[in-house]
């Protein structure tokens, strides 16, 4: 009944503001519930890091979301957008960062082409994205963000090509970075971590 009621405040809302919905309503009741889902409580989206067995991405900010192989809210969907806006969980859709940003874009590169990630306990959430300046545009996006790790989860994520963003609230060194993969995948493959990189909000 709850939900019920918070689609329709909220569906009535985006009719008010963009005269019509933006997607037919089975599509609608779907990109809510994972809108929903996107709250600081659950690392939006992301509760178990991704360091341990067991964790999804909780979302994706890109252009390829053919790509995907998980149901996973995707950042770019203005229906999706839209609700985020209206909800005020501490996420946004990011805006699409210059194609080419000009040398000191902000950030401070603290390590690079690394075969670890950042394990810490400031983790936010983390997600998936097509590339750095993607994974920095989400940083903006997220309340309490300052530092990103980026990487190839080879083998890890169902497969998945896309890179993996992750999001913590304070810098990190190379020391940190002690996930190393190694988890077995429901194929029997073990994931591997290739070329992180860490940037640190100036």
């Amino acid at each position: 009944m709850r939900f019920t009621a918070l689609f329709a405040a909220c569906t009535a809302a985006l009719s008010a503001t963009s005269g019509a919905l933006a997607a037919p309503a089975t599509e609608a009741s779907i990109n809510l519930q994972l809108a929903g889902g996107l709250s600081l409580s659950n690392n939006f989206g992301a509760p178990i890091p991704p360091w341990e067995p067991g964790c999804v991405p909780g979302w994706y900010y890109g252009d390829h979301q053919e790509l995907l192989k998980i149901i996973i809210p995707w950042l770019k969907n203005d229906f999706i957008c839209k609700l985020l806006e209206l909800l005020h969980l501490g996420i946004l859709c990011p805006h699409k960062p210059p194609y080419n940003p000009p040398p000191g874009d902000g950030w401070n590169q603290t390590f690079d082409g690394y075969d670890g990630a950042i394990q810490a306990d400031d983790y936010l959430t983390f997600g998936l994205v097509d590339t750095v300046d993607d994974c920095k545009a989400m940083c903006g996006s997220v309340e309490g963000c300052t530092f990103i790790n980026t990487y190839h989860d080879v083998n890890g994520k169902d497969g998945s090509p896309l890179l993996t963003c992750s999001l913590f609230r304070g810098c990190h060194g190379q020391d940190q970075a002690t996930n190393k993969g190694g988890q077995t995948q429901p194929d029997g493959s073990i994931d591997h971590i290739e070329d992180s990189a860490g940037y640190c909000k100036q």
